[in-house]
């Protein structure tokens, strides 16, 4: 059984907006969500911690993004608005027991991912 479930993505023009959710069965963890654009490194997005606060986001979506995550904690979601062609990648949902302070390696589940596409 999965242990992150992803929905969302899609295509949308630059300038549009979409919305990301994840549901997960694992309990006590901080989500996120990593992306991966074709010939590039795996970076990290945004993440939140168990209890919803303390939100990071990576510099190049910070005012655009926006992670959350339901009184149950059960589900994260990442609203992406005023979306560039450089947002295209394969968006994957992350858990992890760790909150995160900019480790690389963090994200210990990982979603089967998610595409999203910006067209100019």
């Amino acid at each position: 059984q999965a242990q992150l479930v992803e929905s969302g993505g899609g295509s949308v023009q630059a300038g549009g907006s979409l919305r990301l959710s994840c549901a997960t069965a694992l309990s006590s963890v901080a989500m996120g969500w990593l992306r991966q654009a074709p010939g590039k490194e795996r970076e990290f997005v945004a993440a939140i911690s168990w209890s919803g606060g303390s939100p990071k986001y990576a510099d190049s979506v910070k005012g655009r993004f926006t992670i959350s995550r339901d009184k149950d904690k059960e589900t994260v979601y990442l609203e992406m608005n005023s979306l560039k062609p450089e947002d295209t990648a394969v968006y994957y949902c992350a858990a992890d027991l760790r909150d995160y302070y900019g480790d690389q390696t963090w994200g210990a589940y990982l979603g089967q991912g998610t595409q999203v596409t910006v067209s100019s």
